[in-house]
């Protein structure tokens, strides 16, 4: 269900339309100003939000509709931020959804009012950067009317992102600038923001602030502020050992100079980024064990306590433990009492628009920095010259703003940013290098940016021009000559900044604007890799290799919201890391999807954590945290309602011709079988084959040795123990390109025309064809649609339609394969192409094989020892395929 705006895209257009034509307006409103117009009121009144789905453990008691009904809990605090939110210029549906999805998380978290001892866990799966700090803001908010009067954030593993989040609790919870409490002069101590212009009868107590972390000393002298807890008192804190150790201890000792006052109240902690250093991380173990150790003293401490954790990536080990499943289910910070996953607003800007329904109009590849930056380097990475697309990247964003200045945004702020590097030193060089880019760029407006046409003559100004014909030229609203009016006041204004942990790091202040928004090119690494918003952010330039979902997903900052510059949003990314976003994107949408169908049948926690932990994704968090441990370790595994394909396959030109000959003796075993052939457009389809002949094919094939998933012993093992059952007969399809150019081929007497792909860089270097790197799939959309009935079809595709809207979600072009793959009753189907592999780089050319073998699987769903089948997974393997886990240089003095 969402709450939903009464107004679509389209009926808003229609209206203005309406108004176009009545008299008093003819001729008034042009096309531009009707957009303007309908855009406008599409970001009030045409987003729509839905309520998400809650997986509840079995003995779960609401009580505040009665404690509201009693007139026991006050609204004082979320009164005061859902005038903030109003104030912001949040649409009204989007603030009545936060207001329903945060009484759903404090009425699954302890009643304060309840003096029994207790304690609770939860977990809240939102999406990066859709809003997860305004989600716990109102919780906060909410905890505070009931009665809670400890409340503790734990923020991230860096100052910045602390520092960012405090701020954020001073805006919309406590109403005071508390950076400038501590100050010297009284006057100035008082400085009122967010949800304090509304209502100053009451402020909570802070005892950190936006300058610095707690401290033990700073925490004293604050206690005679608490006083008799009259109103709450809140900390926000570095997920750091001293840090959590500092806190503990003036915990113990106030507890024992107070009594038993302080423990005795009803605590919430808050912990942002849940999965990031609490369990799953990728610092040593000592210190993990430290970490998670402390907060959960911390959580002992208190009579009556609440665990809430905050992830856009709970592929981690809250779920997934290292050692056994049975472990983590005894962790005390599992989430066992609710899991809620959060929906984002219809206009939320994410992987589904980035990379796949707008994908050609937000992405750039990055193919020219091999020789110049290579994506593996070292601290020692000289930066003489950068890539040209950082440099078209730059001056796309020069543009962007020129044209958010024209379309009056230039009170908002705006941002860049680029992550290129896990080292500190090579960001820096990199920060010198675009500094001098923008400082060219600068000198030649100052000279030549007022002379009209003339100023084209300048070469720099002309490669601006070239840039905003290429990226920006459809627009209806910004011509170049406005665009070049504006150029001088965006150069007079735009910092090129480190964020970093060196001591050339510097803090993105966006309060420092005046009558012109900042303009930021943010040059960084991990510390803009979690949490840490870039407000405005239009223009990124991800040149990174990590291949750990969390890791990645995190890295997207250019996820989030974009009002009124959407469209100027580009995204300069290698081919390889599209494929992965995408296949994340996938692999995210289906583990939201999978919340939801568990909601419907109420199912608990533990048994979302083990669907989680046997997802075949599930592998490659797992082996992050096996790592180090160079030996084999067990995993389960559930290949049920999933779409498997060989998307790595070894160049060894043998195995490929012993792949080869296996498809050649299946399509001969086939045919000698009698089974009569039907052939769909998109090639020749067998029905009912016997599952022996597919485990003979099976059996000799090989892909990648570093894949998992498609690892003969995983396959196997998982069809043995249902091929007596449900897949004891298999659908069989030889796909065929349908394209005219397409090069015939074929398997013995079944011919099949080839497909074309292109494959990843860096991976033929090493050997492999990383098949369709943009996408991550060796087949087209819809063959899982393969060997189905009409009927099948059609229900399949009206049920995820129906469900997508009333969510209010778009329903995407391409429809995700498991809609398919998850019919009950459905065959097994397995696809054989032929694929052409090509390389972006025509250097690599001599290394592709020529057209080879690949398969895909649909697995119909399962209900065989749970659909899982235990795979012994060999970290050495794991390494090679996903790289080593990348440990931040810049992160390493933070932690410790």
């Amino acid at each position: 269900m969402a709450t939903q705006s009464p107004h679509t895209a389209q009926s808003i257009r229609n209206i203005i339309a309406q108004l176009r034509e009545m008299p008093m307006f003819a001729g008034k409103i042009d096309d531009n100003k009707a957009e303007e117009l309908a855009r406008l009121i599409e970001e009030k009144y045409g987003i729509s939000m839905g309520l998400g789905a809650i997986v509840d453990a079995e003995d779960f008691r609401p009580w505040l509709h009665d404690a509201r009904i009693n007139g026991k809990i006050g609204n004082f605090y979320w009164d005061r931020y859902r005038q903030l939110l109003n104030l912001k210029g949040l649409p009204k549906s989007v603030i009545d959804a936060t207001d329903e999805v945060t009484d759903r998380v404090l009425d699954r978290l302890g009643d304060p009012r309840n003096l029994n001892p207790w304690s609770r866990r939860g977990m809240v799966v939102g999406h990066v950067q859709s809003g997860k700090t305004a989600n716990y803001t109102g919780v906060i908010c909410k905890a505070a009317d009931a009665g809670y009067r400890l409340i503790v954030v734990i923020a991230g593993i860096h100052n910045n992102l602390r520092n960012q989040t405090q701020a954020r609790i001073d805006e919309g919870f406590i109403g005071r600038d508390t950076g400038r409490l501590a100050h010297a002069n009284k006057t100035q101590r008082q400085k009122i923001i967010g949800v304090g212009a509304f209502d100053q009868r009451e402020f909570p107590v802070s005892l950190t602030n936006t300058l610095r972390d707690f401290n033990t000393a700073t925490a004293t002298t604050n206690t005679s502020q608490i006083g008799q807890y009259n109103v709450p008192v809140v900390l926000v804190i570095k997920k750091n050992p001293r840090t959590l150790k500092s806190l503990l201890e003036w915990l113990k000792e106030h507890s024992v100079n107070q009594g038993t006052q302080m423990v005795s109240q009803p605590m919430l902690l808050i912990d942002d980024e849940a999965d990031n250093a609490s369990i799953n991380t990728a610092y040593a173990r000592d210190e993990v064990t430290r970490i998670n150790g402390q907060i959960r003293e911390l959580l002992s401490l208190f009579h009556r306590s609440c665990y809430v954790g905050y992830t856009a990536t709970p592929f981690a080990n809250i779920f997934i433990d290292p050692d056994t499943d049975d472990e983590a289910l005894k962790q005390d910070l599992f989430p066992r009492h609710f899991i809620i996953g959060l929906d984002a607003p219809s206009n939320y800007f994410g992987a589904q628009k980035v990379f796949l329904d707008a994908r050609k109009q937000h992405v750039r590849l990055i193919e020219d920095n091999e020789d110049i930056l290579p994506i593996k380097h070292k601290i020692d990475q000289p930066v003489e010259i950068l890539p040209d697309s950082l440099v078209q990247a730059v001056r796309a964003f020069i543009v962007a703003r020129a044209i958010r200045n024209v379309r009056g945004q230039q009170t908002a702020h705006a941002s860049m940013l680029v992550n290129a590097s896990r080292f500190t030193e090579v960001q820096g060089r990199l920060r010198s290098r675009i500094a001098d880019v923008v400082g060219r760029i600068r000198d030649a407006v100052v000279v030549d940016g007022g002379k009209g046409p003339v100023a084209l003559r300048n070469p720099e100004i002309s490669a601006l021009h070239a840039v905003w014909e290429k990226e920006y030229a459809n627009l209806e609203d910004a011509n170049w000559p406005q665009v070049q009016t504006r150029l001088h006041e965006v150069l007079i204004a735009v910092r090129v900044v480190e964020v970093n942990a060196s001591k050339r790091s510097q803090a993105l202040d966006y309060d420092q604007g005046g009558e012109y928004g900042v303009t930021f090119i943010a040059v960084g690494g991990f510390s803009l890799s979690r949490g840490l918003t870039l407000e405005g952010l239009m223009v990124s330039y991800f040149l990174r290799n990590s291949m750990m979902y969390d890791t990645l997903m995190q890295m997207g900052r250019w996820f989030g919201y974009r009002p009124g510059y959407e469209d100027l949003c580009r995204v300069w990314i290698p081919a390889d890391g599209v494929g992965w976003y995408t296949h994340i994107h996938e692999a995210m949408d289906d583990l939201q999807a999978q919340l939801k169908r568990m909601e419907l049948a109420k199912a608990t926690p533990e048994q979302f954590g083990l669907a989680v932990r046997s997802h075949p994704e599930s592998l490659i968090v797992t082996a992050r945290n096996k790592m180090g441990t160079g030996r084999e370790f067990p995993v389960k595994v559930g290949l049920a309602g999933k779409l498997v394909e060989t998307t790595r396959i070894h160049t060894d030109r043998d195995q490929l011709d012993r792949n080869r000959k296996a498809g050649q003796a299946l399509a001969a075993a086939i045919k000698a079988s009698g089974i009569v052939a039907d052939h769909p457009t998109r090639g020749t389809l067998y029905r009912s084959v016997p599952v022996d002949m597919l485990r003979n094919f099976l059996s000799v094939f090989r892909a990648d040795a570093t894949d998992p998933l498609t690892d003969p012993r995983l396959v196997s093992d998982y069809i043995d123990a249902r091929a007596d059952d449900e897949l004891k007969e298999w659908d069989v399809l030889f796909a065929s390109a349908q394209k005219a150019d397409a090069t015939g081929d074929a398997l013995g007497d079944v011919k099949m025309n080839v497909f074309g792909r292109s494959v990843g860089v860096d991976d033929l270097r090493r050997g492999i064809l990383a098949i369709s790197g943009a996408s991550r799939r060796v087949g087209s959309p819809g063959d899982e649609r393969m060997g189905l009935t009409a009927d099948q079809i059609d229900a399949a595709t009206k049920a995820f339609r129906e469900e997508r809207l009333r969510e209010e979600k778009p329903v995407p072009e391409t429809l995700p394969p498991r809609i398919f793959c998850e019919i009950p009753g459905r065959r097994p189907l397995i696809i054989l192409r032929f694929v052409a592999p090509t390389v972006a780089d025509p250097g690599l050319s001599g290394k592709l094989p020529g057209v080879v073998l690949a398969w895909s699987i649909c697995f119909p769903p399962s209900n065989v020892h749970g659909g899982t089948v235990e795979y012994i997974v060999n970290t050495i393997r794991m390494r090679e395929m996903f790289g080593e886990v990348e440990i931040e240089e810049e992160a390493l003095g933070d932690i410790e």
